[in-house]
C-alpha cells in the first residue's frame, strides 16, 4: 500500500537505522491498528512517534536494503544483551549450522553475573558425531567461526529439542526453562 510507512529503528533508542543495520521495523499505515482496547499501558509499549506519525512496534528484527526490500531476520524478544552488545539467536544459530556436527540447534539467553545474559546453545548431534564431538569442542569451534561475544558459551547436548504445533523449535519453552519462569 502507498499509504504505509515502514521503517527500522534501534530497539532501545528508537532512532531510526541505516540501510542494512538490523533493528526493530516499525510500520505506520491504514491496515495498522488504531490502539488496545481500555489498555493504555500496552498502547504505551506497542506504539511510538516518528516524524508526527503512530508506528507500531512490530516486534520484528530486520533490516531495509539500499532497494527498500525489508528483510525479518529474528525477534525482539529473543535478542541477547551480552555486556551492552546485542546478540540475535537466529544469526548464532545460522552459523552453528555451518558445523556438520550439529544436526539441530536452538540458543537462548542465559543469566551471567558478569555480562547480565550470554549465549547458551542446546545441541542435537548428527548421529556419527555422538561419540567424537565434546560439548568444548562446539564451544572452541564457535569461537573461531564468530564474534566472541556471539558464540556460545555454554553447549549443551540433548537428544531432541521441543516443537510447537507447527513442528517450529520451541525456542520459548527452552527460554523460559533457562531463566526457571513458568510457560
Amino acid at each position: 500500500m502507498h499509504e504505509t510507512d515502514a521503517r527500522v529503528v534501534d530497539p532501545e533508542t528508537l532512532i531510526e537505522l541505516d540501510d542494512n543495520v538490523v533493528g526493530e521495523i516499525v510500520v505506520h499505515g491504514p491496515q495498522v491498528l488504531q490502539g488496545y482496547w481500555n489498555r493504555p499501558q500496552a498502547d504505551a509499549e506497542s506504539f511510538i512517534e516518528l516524524s508526527g506519525k503512530r508506528f507500531l512496534r512490530t516486534g520484528d528484527l530486520g533490516y531495509r536494503d539500499a532497494q527498500g526490500y525489508f528483510f525479518a531476520v529474528d525477534r525482539l524478544k529473543r535478542m541477547i544483551n551480552v555486556s551492552g552488545f546485542k546478540v540475535w539467536p537466529a544469526e548464532v544459530e545460522a552459523a552453528m549450522y555451518q558445523n556438520r556436527a550439529i544436526r539441530e540447534c536452538c540458543v537462548v539467553s542465559t543469566p551471567d553475573d558478569y555480562r547480565g545474559e550470554t549465549v547458551k546453545a542446546l545441541v542435537v548431534l548428527d548421529e556419527a558425531a555422538r561419540a567424537t564431538i565434546s560439548a568444548d569442542d562446539i564451544v572452541g569451534w564457535a569461537r573461531g567461526a564468530m564474534a566472541s561475544y556471539k558464540a556460545p558459551r555454554a553447549v549443551v547436548f540433548v537428544d531432541e529439542l521441543p516443537r510447537t504445533a507447527s513442528n517450529k523449535i520451541n525456542w520459548r519453552l527452552l527460554q523460559d526453562a533457562e531463566w526457571g519462569r513458568t510457560a
